[in-house]
């Protein structure tokens, strides 16, 4: 019932599918400017932006075509003492794309490189003292865009009610308010700019994410689908771990529409709602520990050769705990309510205990699964070998494939550090996303519902462990003869009393633990 909810609620959600939308609102509340060189600067904010696919005239509907970055109740104050009785002083706006960087600024003979214009460049009849340095950009002449707004006499107020700056070509801009005059030093700026694209306000590198999660949550269906027919028909043979494993396909279902609808609302308010941002990042976390639990969990025999974990329930809770609270940390400081981009340091810091918990996951991991592969081969129970081999196989293809990837991540981030490459950006976060539900399916495949559940459980039961290997040997002995059946009951008898050894030295194990 609730994956055809679900189904239902997904259909009115691919009526807006075909829609692609960028753009943000960024606010300031008296920011102060910084100090850069001989200039005093304040970043306004850093988009890609899609050039306008309509020449119309707007409308109130966001998907009317039109890109923009427009410029409303901005407010910059100076202080008293910086006011003068007569003459102006000049505040600039200067809004680039990052391609046209270098015609921002200059330097004399190749020295340090200045936003203003200098003495020594005015002499050179560069520029004019006391402004910004600009070079038309090679590709239109109009650009970069630079509004100057003035002190006049002694008023400490500039103001800026409305201004709108079209864009006309598809890039990553940069907006920066610029103030030359060193006696400039305190200002502080409030406002805002509406950064929007044709199809509404979402920031151009998240633009087709929202498109993703409408496919990673398609994709879930199916995945819920197909296991609730396999989960109904088998309903007396289910195992405990199999309840698990449904309940990571309906977080990781309900994580894919709550992203959706963020990002479209989003992209129609130009404001991320922090509340279902909380929401979507705490689904995430706690989908994220479960499905990392369940692994350790079956890496460990739990259910299959060992009934409890034992001694380790308390560590591997722990560990859970631990790792909930450091990645919803993360996502919460990364996602709710920011536009822009963690800065570098502050996403370093919030990342590594993370990492690291995910690096002593794997290892732990992979140690246990090393652990009872040996138990269920010193048994030689056929069928369970099988499925752990296979599991194993997956959990290194994955492991491998995220340590790959994380390569490219750190290369792609180091050559492209102006974020030119925004519109293939989103490919970075959908690996991961597509990743997790890959091993969720090998998973579902290794461990589906079926009339012989049962037989991959853990059980005290004298012989269980060898039946597969009984049923071989009865039918190989019937063409080589009856004479033999009795020398492989006889067989099976050593291997039942070799298993009860091994049990009680697996019990005595877990007692020590």
């Amino acid at each position: 019932m609730l994956f055809a909810s679900s189904s239902l609620l997904l259909l009115s959600l691919l009526f807006s599918f075909l829609f692609t939308s960028f753009a943000s609102i960024h606010i300031y509340d008296r920011e102060p400017f910084r100090d850069v060189g001989n200039a005093f600067l304040l970043s306004g904010g850093s988009e890609g932006i899609a050039s306008s696919i309509s020449t119309a005239s707007h409308t109130d509907s966001i998907h009317d075509g039109h890109s923009y970055i427009r410029f409303e109740n901005i407010t910059i104050r100076r202080r008293k003492s910086a006011a003068r009785a007569r003459g102006t002083v000049p505040m600039h706006i200067i809004i680039f794309e990052a391609a046209d960087r270098d015609d921002i600024g200059g330097s004399v003979y190749g020295g340090q490189r200045a936003i203003c214009c200098t003495s020594d460049l005015a002499k050179m009849g560069a520029c004019k003292q006391g402004e910004v340095i600009r070079r038309p950009s090679a590709t239109d002449t109009n650009w970069p865009v630079i509004i100057d707004l003035y002190f006049k006499g002694k008023s400490r107020i500039i103001s800026l009610d409305s201004k709108e700056v079209s864009i006309t070509k598809t890039g990553m801009y940069n907006l920066f308010f610029v103030a030359c005059d060193p006696k400039l030093k305190d200002i502080v700026m409030s406002g805002k700019t509406i950064w929007k694209n044709p199809d509404g306000f979402l920031p151009g590198r998240m633009a087709p994410l929202k498109k993703f999660y409408v496919f990673m949550a398609l994709a879930y269906v199916c995945l819920g689908i197909v296991w609730l027919l396999q989960y109904v028909r088998f309903w007396d043979d289910v195992l405990l771990l199999q309840h698990c494993i449904s309940a990571v396909i309906v977080l990781g279902l309900f994580e894919m529409i709550l992203w959706y609808f963020e990002y479209a609302h989003f992209n129609n308010t130009g404001i991320r709602p922090i509340i279902l941002t909380t929401w979507v990042v705490t689904v995430g976390a706690i989908r994220k520990t479960i499905a990392r639990l369940l692994i350790l969990s079956v890496s460990m025999g739990y259910g299959v050769v060992r009934p409890t974990l034992g001694g380790l329930t308390s560590k591997v809770l722990l560990l859970g705990v631990t790792y909930f609270l450091a990645s919803e940390l993360l996502n919460i400081t990364e996602y709710v309510g920011t536009i822009n981009d963690v800065s570098g340091r502050a996403r370093l810091i919030l990342v590594l205990p993370d990492a690291f918990l995910d690096a002593f996951l794997i290892l732990w991991i992979f140690t246990s699964l090393s652990k009872t592969l040996e138990q269920l081969q010193a048994k030689r129970s056929s069928v369970k070998l099988d499925i752990y081999r296979k599991f194993s196989n997956a959990l290194l293809v994955t492991v491998t494939s995220s340590v790959v990837w994380i390569g490219y991540e750190v290369y792609f981030k180091a050559t492209d550090p102006f974020n030119e490459r925004w519109q293939s950006a989103w490919i970075i976060t959908a690996f991961w996303d597509i990743l997790a539900f890959a091993l969720l399916c090998v998973i579902c495949y290794l461990w589906a519902p079926s009339q012989s559940s049962q037989r991959y459980a853990y059980s005290e039961k004298v012989g269980e462990e060898s039946d597969d290997e009984e049923a071989m040997s009865l039918t190989k002995g019937k063409q080589e003869g009856q004479g033999e059946i009795s020398l492989v009951r006889q067989e099976k008898n050593g291997q039942t009393d070799a298993s009860s050894d091994d049990e009680d030295d697996e019990s005595e194990e877990d007692k020590r633990e």
